[in-house]
């Protein structure tokens, strides 16, 4: 497995930006294809964006598309999520995900969880 670890979480108003950061560590780490995901109380953890192992693909869930980006250093053991326009709804815990081969965007298909980090939008 992959140890990962979040930060960049916080208090923010409406309309404010945010970067998350996750820094891996462990199994090979720079050969992993890595994504966010989010999960509020009472919830499924939803896919927010993925990155493939070479940084050349991104890939978005619907709800923050246009919104969110995702990026990963050049050393492939860091990624990003910078959140533009945030909005109360997108107040929740977010997670990075790590796992071997392509991005997935389900749970089941990644082995490697961080702890998460709480974003709180106020309105």
């Amino acid at each position: 497995q992959v140890q990962l670890v979040e930060s960049g979480g916080g208090l923010v108003q409406a309309g404010d930006s945010l970067r998350l950061s996750c820094v891996a560590s462990g199994r090979a780490a720079g050969r992993n294809a890595m994504a966010w995901f989010r999960q509020a109380p009472g919830r499924d953890r939803e896919f927010v964006a993925g990155i493939s192992v070479n940084g050349a693909m991104a890939y978005y869930g619907g709800s923050v598309k246009g919104r969110f980006t995702v990026s990963r250093d050049a050393d492939n053991t860091s990624i990003y999520l910078q959140m533009n326009s945030l909005n109360a709804s997108d107040t929740t815990v977010y997670y990075c995900a790590a796992r071997e081969g392509f991005v997935r965007q389900t749970t089941a298909a990644f082995d490697s969880w961080g702890q998460g980090t709480q974003v709180t939008v106020s309105s």
